[in-house]
């Protein structure tokens, strides 16, 4: 674990936003209790990397069955409001959330994989991307120490602590934020992603 924990600057995260080319980071909404959701949501993940097996002709679909019976269990537990305003209360069952995503069996037949704990949180800001920060082993573990159900809580409160604080401190809305970061289309939780890849993954100064 590393120390970092400092509200970014805004020309940091400038410069963050701009190593990924400053353009949109625009989500379709998703709803994880419809098979269409779920379809999306699988082509997103593995966009982003992931690699998540798709069913063979036959085969059984882990993934559909996994993420769809979580969706009906937990979908609903996560929060509406945006990074900066979420509550304690918001920030409560998201360890159990994450989890449980985590957890979900989505291998081939024969092949046993789970979700885990980067993918689990790319859909959770897929899900709420407004008020969710995805990370990476790299950031997980640079800024947490680990990458279990309590660091996934204590890095949305880092998010939620480091967005409060660039709103008040420039007096600015998130929209209008956005717009002077350079990040038109970019949530504020995506921008804290962007400058958290660039600084704990990739291991760069801004």
């Amino acid at each position: 674990m590393t120390s970092g924990r400092a509200t970014p600057e805004p020309d940091s995260l400038r410069k963050a936003v701009a190593a990924f080319g400053g353009g949109p980071c625009e989500l379709p909404s998703l709803d994880l209790t419809t098979a269409a959701g779920r379809r999306t949501l699988l082509t997103l993940l593995n966009a982003w990397g992931c690699r998540i097996p798709y069913p063979r002709d036959g085969e059984a679909d882990s993934f559909d069955v996994a993420v769809g019976a979580w969706a009906r269990r937990r979908q609903a537990d996560l929060p509406a409001a945006p990074l900066a305003e979420l509550t304690d209360a918001d920030l409560a069952p998201l360890g159990e959330c994450f989890a449980e995503l985590a957890a979900a069996e989505v291998g081939r037949p024969g092949r046993a994989r789970r979700l885990g704990p980067t993918a689990a949180s790319k859909a959770l800001h897929m899900l709420r991307p407004r008020s969710l920060m995805p990370w990476d082993a790299a950031i997980a573990e640079r800024l947490h120490g680990g990458r279990g159900p309590a660091e996934y809580v204590a890095h949305q409160r880092l998010g939620r602590d480091w967005a409060k604080e660039l709103l008040e401190t420039t007096g600015l809305d998130e929209h209008a934020l956005t717009l002077t970061l350079g990040g038109p289309g970019r949530t504020l939780a995506k921008i804290l992603d962007d400058y958290c890849y660039v600084r704990f993954t990739r291991m760069e100064c801004l």
